[in-house]
């Protein structure tokens, strides 16, 4: 087996059951410490004892390469792969995202780089991928300042050179976005001029997250309104499980916001990370009887997550979400006119 594939695929595999990032991080370096080397070379160093002292590789990936070298699966990813099960549940929604809106890499709290995680979605299956790191505000997340998000929008642009002729060599799509501070007067935390600039604006509440819902209510309202605003992003900030911990969803008025998304033509995100399940089914009901468009994301943080797409699937389609209603089963062409329809 190809060591540096068993490398990259034991990373995946953690990023997938949500380990400690700093362990899928160790296999990726290793990966990468023993990329270029040929079967023969690789056996060399192995043989002579120069692999246990290059740097990057520990004592559990030095064993993994050792054993893919021999010509068999490792033991540890083959735990893996029995743990984990065959991967990713393919229903016939999951099957229709064309893209994913919601992704963060290493320029905010994202574990790997830019290029690595559209790689990772394109072998997902993805025809495109909305790039969405925080913003300013949100500094335990590393977010973006308006220099920093300008430079990166300019990397994008650069990446997706095939535009809408090709994919610039990537086999994907890449579109610059934001996940956006709504900040507690309800304003986006990054300035109007740069928002118009990106292809999605995803707004999502992560501080005082326990305001009382005659607060948070109009907040929320408030950023749904905004012109530039397409995604609400995991509208109750609840977390069900996890190295995190848990914690209750916010309080606010369901009904007026839904309406508001409906009307201002705002999708709802169906947030696909295990540990959120965010909205709640019930609201997804509410949600879906108001009218409302949806978007199902990954929140992606390593490449691994993208698999997590499933999980969001599986809720819609059991909240009877129609297809047509999710606007990342949407063309990439589609989905971009509706996202600048009030610009």
């Amino acid at each position: 087996m190809d060591a540096a594939a068993a490398l990259d695929e034991i990373a995946l595999l953690l990023e997938r059951e949500l380990a400690n990032p700093f362990k899928a991080k160790a296999f990726r370096r290793a990966s990468a410490a023993i990329a270029g080397l040929d079967a023969e070379e690789l056996a060399r160093r192995i043989a002579d004892g120069s692999l246990r002292r290059t740097k990057g590789i520990g004592d559990t990936s030095y064993t993994v390469i050792a054993e893919a070298a021999e010509g068999r699966v490792p033991d540890y990813l083959a735990e893996l792969r029995a743990k984990l099960g065959g991967g990713e549940s393919e229903s016939a929604l999951r099957r229709e995202l064309r893209g994913d809106l919601h992704s963060h890499t290493d320029w905010s709290d994202g574990t790997t780089s830019l290029p690595v995680m559209a790689a990772a979605a394109r072998d997902a299956g993805l025809e495109y991928l909305v790039v969405t790191d925080h913003s300013p505000s949100l500094r335990v997340a590393n977010g973006l300042s308006a220099e920093r998000l300008e430079t990166q929008l300019d990397l994008v642009e650069a990446l997706d050179t095939g535009h809408g002729e090709g994919d610039g060599g990537l086999g994907i799509r890449l579109v610059p976005g934001i996940e956006v501070d709504i900040l507690t007067g309800g304003e986006l935390d990054q300035r109007d001029e740069l928002l118009a600039r990106l292809g999605i604006v995803v707004g999502s509440v992560h501080s005082k997250l326990r305001m009382p819902a005659e607060e948070m209510t109009p907040r929320m309202l408030r950023a749904i309104a905004h012109p530039r605003l397409n995604v609400l992003g995991h509208c109750t900030g609840r977390l069900v499980r996890g190295s995190r911990g848990t914690r209750p969803q916010s309080e606010f008025d369901a009904h007026a916001v839904f309406a508001a998304c409906a009307e201002h033509g705002v999708a709802v995100e169906i947030n696909s990370r295990p540990e959120r399940e965010d909205p709640p089914d019930e609201l997804i009901a509410l949600a879906l009887d108001a009218g409302c468009l949806f978007s199902i994301d990954s929140d992606a943080h390593a490449p691994g997550h993208f698999a997590f797409l499933g999980l969001g699937a599986a809720r819609a389609e059991r909240a009877g979400v129609p297809a047509e209603r999710i606007v990342n089963t949407w063309p990439l062409e589609r989905l971009l006119d509706w996202a600048h329809r009030s610009a």
